[in-house]
C-alpha cells in the first residue's frame, strides 16, 4: 500500500508540487489540513508568514511582477513626496543679454556686465566714461542716442564704454548696486568717479566731459582776464611760474582741487583758470607762485590762506565753495518730486529767465546782457571794479588796462564813500484816507540837511527813517490838508522822532474822472479803475480806465526829477530784492507755459518774478524780447513800493464753455465783460474740491430759469482754476455776491447765516437790485423820467414773477395729485411688501427645515456607503477565499482521480501477485482514508514515495 503510495505520489509529482507552490503550504497531506482550517482559526501572525511565503513563492517563479509591483511602489512614493511637500517657487532663468548699442557705435558695450573688463580698459585710458545702464529702463533707452552723440564727437579723446548692471551672472549686478538707472562715472586718469548729474542731452553731456578733459582754463591775456573774471560762474584763479619745471610745486593740487569742484557740483558752477603771466597775475594780487585768488563782485575778492589752511585740494576747493559769490544761478529741475523751487522761492522774490543755452557755444550775448543786468542790479557802492567789467561786457573801447597796470586790481576793491543825500518813496494814499477821494499819491522824501526843498531822488536809505517820515505824515495830516490844490505843491515838517531830520511831501490832486491821464500813459502799465454813475436811465458798459501812478508817468509830476529810476545799486535801495535763476527754455519749457508764458512761440525767451509771500507773480510781456532794457525796466517797476505791474492772471480756457448754458461759466478772461457788464449779475464762487457747492446747482438753475436772461445774468466762477483781483477775491466757498446794475461797486454778499434757498436768493436780488436801497451819498438824485422808467421795469418784473408763480402754483397742484397717487402706490407697495415679508419668513423655515433633512439625509447616506464598503470588503475577501478554495478543490480532485487510478492498479496488481508476497505488517484499510487522515505513511514506503517526499522537503 505504501508502494502504490509512493509510486502514486511519485507518479503525480510534478501536479503535487504545483498545488503545493500555489497553496503556500508544507510538504505532502498536512498542508491540504492546516490550509482547510486557516481562514477558521489563523492568527495574524500566520497571515503575514504565509503572505511572506507567498511573495517569495511570486519571486522564485516569476520575478518581473515583483520588479513591476517595486518600480510602481517607489514611483507612487516619489509622486506622493513632491504632491505632500511645500510647493517651492518656479523662477525662469533669465534671457542671456543681448548688445544694447549697435555694432557701428563709438561705445563699448559691455552686455554680459564684464566690470572687470571695465576697469582694464580704464587703467590705459586718460579719460573714460562709464555709462551704466538697465536694458529695461526708460530712461537708459532715452540716454542711449544722446550717449552716442556725444561718443560720436570725443570718440577720438575719451573712451565710452557701456556697461549691462542688471544681468544677474554679471559682476557689475554683483558690485554694484545702484538704485536708479542710468548712471553716468568719469574718470580721469586715476581720479574719479566724478558722477554726471546733469540733464540727459548730448550737447550737456559733451560739454561735462570736455570740462573734466581741461578743469583749468588757460588764461594768456588781459582781455581773457577780463572774459573770466565778467563770467556771471565764480571764478578761482592760480598763479604758476612754469619756467623753472615743467611742473611748478601745488599746480597738481590745484588741478585735482578742479576735479574736485566738478565731483561735488556737477553743474560746474566754479570756473577754474591758470595764469603764468608774472604781470598779468599781480592784476588780481598774486605775486607767488602757487598763489590761489578767488574772485567776487561785490565782496572783497579773497586768496587762499596758506598760512591757515593745508594747501591740498580738497580744502582748495571747500574754502572756494564756503566763499564763493553767486550773480546768477542755474535750476535744473529732474521733473520728479523735489523741493528744488520750494527751497529757492523761500529765500523771497525771485526772477526766472527762461532763455535757449547751448553749453557747446563760444559766445552767449543774450547771458552777457542779463550779467550786466544782475552787475548794475547789484552794484550798491558803484564799484569800480565792476564798472570796468561792465564796460568790458559792453564792448566799450577805453583805455582801461592803463589804471589796471599802475595799481594792482585789488586796491580797486575798496568801495567809495556815499555821500549823504536824501530818502524818497512814493507813497499811495489808501482808501480811507480823509483826502483819498481827491489825491491818489505823494512823494515822501527825507532830509537830514538844510531846510529847503530838495530834488526827488532814491539813494540808498533806510527803512526806519522812511516808516517814520510814514508815521508823521499821517500824524499831520490835517497841517498837510491845507496845501492841496489842483497842482503838485511839496511842503517842509519837522520828523516827529528827530529835530534834526524833515520831510518833504509833493502831492498831486488826480481826478478819477480825467480822460487824458488815460490817453497819455504808456502801454503796458495800465490799472483798471471803474466809473459808475449811481442812476441812469439804462445801464452802459464803461471802458475801463486807468490810475496812473508816480512810477508810470513821470510827466504827472515834472518837478520831480529822474534821477529816481537810477538802476544801479538797486537791490539795496527795495525790500523787494530779487534773486535772479536762469532756466533752459529747451528743456523746461513746461514750467513758463505754467507761469504764463505762450504755448507756440518762435522764440523760447520768457522772463517772471514770482513772489511767494504776496502770492503773486508778474510776466513780461511776452511781445517784447528779452533783452537788458526790457528787464530793467522789468525789475524796476516790481521794485517800487506800490509797483505798477499787473499781477498776471491765470485762469481756464473760456472756449471749452459753451454760452447756451442757464448758468454763465465766468473765467478770467471773461470776469470783466460778464460781471462788471450792464445788467446785474448773481455770482456764485465755487470749487471742484467742495463738497458742498454742488449742493446748490440745482437751486441756481431754477433761479435762472425764474430770471429774465435780458436784465439779470447768474454765473458761476471756479476760483480753483481761475485767478482774480484781490478786490474780488472771497474768503470761503461756496460763497453768493450780487453785482447790481450801474452800480459794481457796490455788490453785496449773499448773508453767510441765511440759507441758500430759492425763496431767500429772489428776496435778496429784489432788495439790492432796487435802486432805492442805495445810499445817498454814493448816488445822485434820481431825475422823474428814470423814476418812471424804473417803475415801468419794476412792474414788468412784477408781472412775470406773477406769471411765474401762476405757474408755478398749477405745478404745484399737479405735484400734489400725483404725491397722492404716489402716496396710494406707496401704501399698496408696503402691503405687498408685508405679504411678501411673511411669504419670505416661511420659506426661510422651510428652508431650515429642508436643509436639517438634507444633512440628516447626507449623514444617513455617508453611513450607509461606510456599511456597503466594508460589506464591499468582505464580500470580496470571501470571493478572493472561495476562489482559493475552488482552486484546492479541483487539485484534491485530481488528487483523488490520480489515486484511484493508482489504487485501480494496484488491484489488478495484487491479483496477479502470489499471496505470500501480498503480506504485509500493516493491512491497507479500504479505499484511500489516509489521504484525509493526519497519519504520515509507515516508514517501510517504496523508494518512489521517499524520493517525492524529499523532493517536496527540498522544495520547502
Amino acid at each position: 500500500m505504501s508502494e502504490c503510495g509512493g509510486r502514486a505520489g511519485g507518479g503525480g509529482s510534478s501536479s503535487s508540487d504545483d498545488a503545493e507552490e500555489e497553496r503556500g503550504g508544507g510538504g505532502g497531506p498536512p498542508g491540504l489540513g492546516s490550509l482547510s482550517a486557516a481562514p477558521a482559526g489563523a492568527s495574524s501572525a500566520d497571515r503575514l508568514r504565509r503572505g511572506l511565503r507567498g511573495a517569495s513563492l511570486m519571486a522564485r517563479r516569476r520575478p518581473e511582477l515583483l520588479c513591476g509591483a517595486v518600480a510602481l511602489g517607489c514611483a507612487l512614493l516619489l509622486a506622493l513626496k513632491f504632491t505632500c511637500s511645500r510647493a517651492k517657487d518656479v523662477i525662469i532663468p533669465a534671457k542671456p543679454p543681448v548688445s544694447f548699442f549697435s555694432s557701428r557705435s563709438p561705445v563699448l558695450d559691455l552686455f554680459q556686465g564684464q566690470l572687470d573688463y571695465a576697469e582694464h580698459v580704464r587703467r590705459d585710458s586718460e579719460v573714460v566714461l562709464l555709462f551704466f545702464y538697465a536694458p529695461w529702463c526708460g530712461q537708459s533707452i532715452a540716454a542711449r542716442a544722446e550717449i552716442e552723440q556725444a561718443a560720436s564727437q570725443l570718440s577720438d579723446q575719451v573712451l565710452f564704454v557701456a556697461i549691462n548692471c542688471w544681468w544677474n551672472q554679471g559682476k557689475c549686478r554683483k558690485q554694484k548696486h545702484f538704485f536708479y538707472f542710468p548712471v553716468i562715472y568719469l574718470y580721469h586718469r586715476s581720479f574719479g568717479p566724478i558722477e554726471y548729474k546733469g540733464p540727459m542731452s548730448a550737447v550737456y553731456i559733451e560739454k561735462f566731459v570736455r570740462r573734466v578733459m581741461k578743469p583749468l582754463l588757460y588764461i594768456p591775456s588781459q582781455s581773457e582776464l577780463l572774459d573770466f573774471l565778467s563770467n556771471y560762474e565764480p571764478g578761482v584763479l592760480g598763479y604758476f611760474e612754469f619756467s623753472g619745471s615743467p611742473q611748478p610745486p601745488g599746480y597738481l593740487t590745484f588741478f585735482t582741487s578742479a576735479l574736485h569742484s566738478l565731483k561735488k557740483d556737477y553743474l560746474g558752477t566754479i570756473r577754474f583758470g591758470v595764469i603764468t603771466n608774472k604781470h598779468l597775475a599781480k592784476l588780481v594780487s598774486l605775486v607767488h607762485s602757487g598763489s590761489v585768488y578767488l574772485h567776487r563782485h561785490f565782496n572783497t575778492s579773497l586768496v587762499f590762506p596758506r598760512e591757515v589752511i593745508n594747501y591740498t585740494a580738497e580744502n582748495i576747493y571747500k574754502w572756494a565753495l564756503e566763499n564763493r559769490e553767486m550773480l546768477l544761478r542755474w535750476l535744473w529741475p529732474h521733473g520728479g518730486k523735489s523741493l528744488l523751487l520750494n527751497n529757492e522761492l523761500k529765500k523771497g522774490p525771485a526772477l526766472f529767465l527762461f532763455i535757449p543755452f547751448n553749453p557747446l557755444a563760444e559766445s552767449h550775448p543774450l547771458i552777457d546782457e542779463i550779467t550786466e543786468v544782475a552787475l548794475e542790479y547789484n552794484n550798491c557802492h558803484g564799484d569800480q571794479v565792476v564798472e570796468l567789467l561792465l564796460q568790458h561786457l559792453q564792448r566799450v573801447d577805453a583805455p582801461v588796462f592803463k589804471s589796471l597796470a599802475s595799481e594792482p586790481l585789488a586796491q580797486l576793491l575798496d568801495p567809495p564813500l556815499i555821500t549823504v543825500s536824501p530818502c524818497c518813496n512814493t507813497v499811495v494814499l489808501p482808501q480811507w484816507h480823509s483826502i483819498s477821494r481827491t489825491h491818489n499819491v505823494c512823494e515822501l522824501c527825507v532830509n537830514q540837511t538844510a531846510m529847503g526843498i530838495s530834488s526827488v531822488s532814491v539813494p540808498q536809505c533806510s527803512f526806519l527813517e522812511m516808516a517814520a517820515a510814514l508815521d508823521s505824515f499821517y500824524l499831520k495830516e490835517q497841517a498837510f490838508y491845507h496845501v492841496i490844490s489842483d497842482t503838485m505843491e511839496c511842503s517842509n515838517f519837522l520828523s516827529s522822532y528827530s529835530p534834526f531830520s524833515y520831510y518833504t511831501a509833493c502831492c498831486r490832486t488826480i481826478n478819477r474822472g480825467v480822460t487824458g491821464l488815460i490817453n497819455s500813459e504808456p502801454d503796458g502799465f495800465k490799472s483798471p479803475n471803474i466809473a459808475f454813475s449811481s442812476l441812469e436811465k439804462e445801464c452802459e458798459v464803461d471802458t475801463p480806465g486807468s490810475i496812473p501812478h508816480i512810477e508810470e508817468n513821470r510827466h504827472v509830476f515834472a518837478e520831480v526829477d529822474t534821477n529816481s529810476t537810477n538802476f544801479t545799486g538797486l537791490s539795496c535801495r527795495t525790500n523787494k530784492t530779487l534773486n535772479l535763476y536762469l532756466l533752459d527754455s529747451n528743456l523746461f519749457w513746461l514750467y513758463a507755459e505754467r507761469l504764463g508764458a505762450p504755448s507756440t512761440t518762435r522764440v523760447k525767451e520768457f522772463a517772471a518774478i514770482v513772489d511767494v509771500k504776496e502770492e503773486s507773480h508778474y510776466i513780461l510781456d511776452p511781445n517784447q524780447a528779452l533783452m537788458k532794457f526790457s528787464l530793467e525796466s522789468f525789475i524796476q517797476n516790481f521794485s517800487f513800493l506800490y509797483s505798477p505791474l499787473k499781477r498776471h492772471l491765470i485762469g481756464s480756457d473760456s472756449a471749452q464753455f459753451p454760452s447756451q448754458h442757464l448758468i454763465t461759466e465766468v473765467t478770467t478772461d471773461t470776469f470783466w465783460e460778464v460781471v462788471l457788464q450792464k445788467q446785474d449779475v448773481l455770482l456764485l464762487y465755487y470749487a471742484q474740491w467742495c463738497g458742498f457747492c454742488p449742493s446748490l446747482n440745482h437751486v441756481f438753475i431754477q433761479l435762472a430759469r425764474l430770471l429774465p436772461a435780458d436784465t439779470i445774468t447768474v454765473a458761476r466762477i471756479d476760483v480753483s482754476q481761475n485767478d482774480l483781483p484781490w478786490e474780488f477775491m472771497v474768503d470761503r466757498l461756496p460763497t453768493v455776491l450780487f453785482f447790481p446794475c450801474n452800480r459794481k461797486d457796490l455788490s453785496v454778499k449773499y448773508p453767510e447765516d441765511l440759507p441758500i434757498t430759492l425763496p431767500n436768493l429772489l428776496r435778496f436780488i429784489m432788495h439790492y437790485s432796487d435802486p432805492a436801497s442805495v445810499p445817498q451819498n454814493f448816488a445822485n438824485p434820481p431825475t422823474k423820467e428814470c423814476l418812471q422808467s424804473e417803475a415801468v421795469l419794476q412792474q414788468g418784473h412784477i408781472s412775470h414773477l406773477e406769471r411765474e408763480i401762476r405757474k408755478l402754483r398749477a405745478e404745484i397742484s399737479t405735484l400734489q395729485r400725483a404725491q397722492m397717487q404716489v402716496e396710494a402706490q406707496l401704501s399698496s407697495a408696503r402691503r405687498d411688501e408685508h405679504r411678501l415679508l411673511r411669504r419670505q419668513q416661511t420659506l426661510e423655515k422651510q428652508h431650515s427645515l429642508l436643509q436639517l433633512h438634507s444633512e440628516q439625509l447626507q449623514a444617513l447616506y455617508e453611513q450607509k456607503t461606510r456599511e456597503l464598503d466594508e460589506v464591499a470588503q468582505k464580500l470580496q475577501e470571501l470571493a478572493d477565499a472561495s476562489e482559493n478554495l475552488l482552486t484546492e478543490n479541483t487539485w484534491l480532485k485530481i488528487l483523488v482521480a490520480t489515486m484511484e487510478q493508482k489504487l485501480e492498479g494496484k488491484d489488478g496488481a495484487e491479483n496477479l501477485t502470489p499471496p505470500e508476497e501480498v503480506h504485509s505488517d500493516y493491512p491497507e484499510p479500504s479505499g484511500a482514508p489516509w489521504l484525509l487522515g493526519s497519519t504520515p505513511p509507515p516508514a517501510n514506503i517504496s523508494s518512489p514515495l521517499a524520493a517525492e517526499r524529499s523532493n517536496e522537503n527540498r522544495t520547502d
